[in-house]
């Protein structure tokens, strides 16, 4: 994921009277774009069956928190141009245009009775630059930096969550595909061996009661399917919900991946991993901006209660013609000097706001800590999530493999005569359970991988392929 730090080469430069300070070009790569540049556009229809990259990819592109984040991100770098602003003069103008009429009248005295009538015309022109301000401006300028560092850092941790969040939805969905199909074929087994039972109970060899059970077997199998169908539906839902579309919206997913899958030799790599999730995830970058800004905040809090040095500049001239007597009235105003102010008294306020940026720094110290903890703690768990999953993957597979060849032996020896229905329903329920946790071991292990990249802060779309 890109960061804040990489500047868009080629990039179409905006209108300089929108942004003179060029703040668009600091902006990281949209989302849009950098799904592009690895050959996954956001346009185009979701393809039928929904692969994992295909359901992540819609998510990106159409999520309403990637959106929000980006909005956030491109705020930011509009308050670092208003930082910069604050370095340039500040320019006003003003013209008025007024009409006058002015009556004097003296009760016993017409004779001194006066009238005035005129109209009056003013223009102004201001300038005011603070030449030095002991760092005030430099010091907001460096926090509204700060916080664009972490506001791009949390638009890559939101990335990277909106990124997960779908792959959870996708897995659970193929998780609960994979369920119902093994269910299917446990309830189909279960109405071979009702058959069989009947069968024999027609034919005079076999026992009401083994008849029953297998009765009794098959409509558990088949309430064991109908629950499954609820939860697919259900977990199709939540996938359609994640990737942006209405739930109900018909899903198909392709049938999951069978082949055997080795884990990455993770044992001498954990202190790496660590060490690497430390340097770059985003929770960690954006904790750390923070705490940046807040170093920041203190120091403008600071600098806010020394004096100012500003140039100032005025002019202003205003006419006013009498009609009555055919005169005029002009005065011109004009001023240009230096001035130099300082706060006495602001009621104790300064201290006290001080002292609340000092609290605000201490909170961020703390939050940069809690996220450091956090990270290491996921990257170990889903370390130990990678090898355990790989492990118990490893071990379905042979237990599966165990129940299909005793489910078989159970089968041929009760159509034979020589076996139990006992047995046979024993062997179905260990075929059934086998394939579940195959099924859960599949699904867990595909899941700790991604989960792992993520705690390292890295998107990788290669273990979705």
């Amino acid at each position: 994921m890109a960061l804040c730090g990489v500047v868009l080469q080629g990039q179409a430069a905006a209108d300089w009277r929108e942004d003179p300070f060029s703040t668009e070009r600091q902006l990281p790569l949209p989302v849009s774009e950098r799904l592009a540049s690895l050959g996954l556009p956001c346009a185009g229809a979701l393809p039928q069956p929904l692969t994992p990259l295909d359901a992540v990819r819609h998510a990106l592109c159409e999520h309403p928190q990637t959106r929000q984040a980006w909005a956030a991100v491109e705020a930011q770098a509009a308050a670092v141009g208003l930082g910069q602003s604050a370095y340039w003069p500040g320019v006003s103008a003003a013209v008025g245009l007024s009409r006058v009429h002015v009556a004097s009248e003296y009760p016993g005295q017409p004779e001194l009775d006066s009238s005035f009538d005129g109209r009056s015309s003013g223009q102004s022109l201001g300038l005011d630059w603070v030449l030095y301000d002991f760092g005030l401006r430099a010091a907001s300028l460096r926090r509204e930096r700060a916080l664009f560092v972490a506001a791009c850092a949390s638009q890559n941790e939101t990335i990277l969550a909106v990124f997960l969040a779908t792959a959870r939805a996708y897995f659970a969905a193929e998780q609960a595909q994979a369920t119902l199909a093994t269910e299917m074929q446990a309830e189909q087994a279960a109405q071979q061996s009702a058959e069989v039972a009947a069968a024999r109970m027609a034919a005079g060899v076999g026992l009401e009661a083994d008849r029953l059970q297998a009765q009794t077997a098959h409509a558990l199998a088949r309430l064991n399917r109908i629950q499954a169908q609820e939860k697919r539906e259900s977990a199709w839902g939540v996938l359609a919900s994640a990737i942006g579309l209405r739930p109900g919206t018909p899903i198909l997913l392709p049938v999951a991946d069978d082949a055997a899958m080795d884990a990455p030799d993770l044992d001498a790599r954990i202190d790496a991993l660590m060490e690497r999730a430390q340097q770059l995830h985003p929770r960690i970058a954006a904790a750390r901006a923070q705490l940046q800004a807040a170093q920041e905040a203190v120091a403008a809090e600071r600098a806010g209660g020394r004096p100012r040095l500003a140039f100032s500049a005025f002019a202003e001239r205003s006419d006013t013609p009498v009609d009555r007597v055919s005169s005029r009235q002009q005065i011109e105003t004009s001023s240009l000097g230096l001035r130099l102010s300082a706060p006495l008294f602001e009621g104790f306020g300064r201290g006290y706001r001080i002292r609340q940026a000092e609290a605000l720094r201490t909170g961020r110290e703390a939050e940069l800590l809690a996220a450091r903890q956090d990270v290491a703690q996921a990257v170990w768990e889903s370390y130990v999530a990678v090898r355990g999953s790989a492990e118990a993957r490893r071990a379905s597979r042979s237990l599966l493999d165990s129940a299909g060849q005793s489910h078989a032996l159970a089968a041929g020896r009760y159509q034979a005569g020589v076996g139990t229905l006992l047995e046979l329903l024993r062997a179905q329920s260990d075929l059934a359970l086998a394939r579940q946790q195959e099924v859960m071991a599949r699904t867990r292990w595909r899941l700790a991988r991604l989960e792992l990249a993520a705690s390292l802060g890295r998107i990788d779309f290669g273990m979705l392929r």
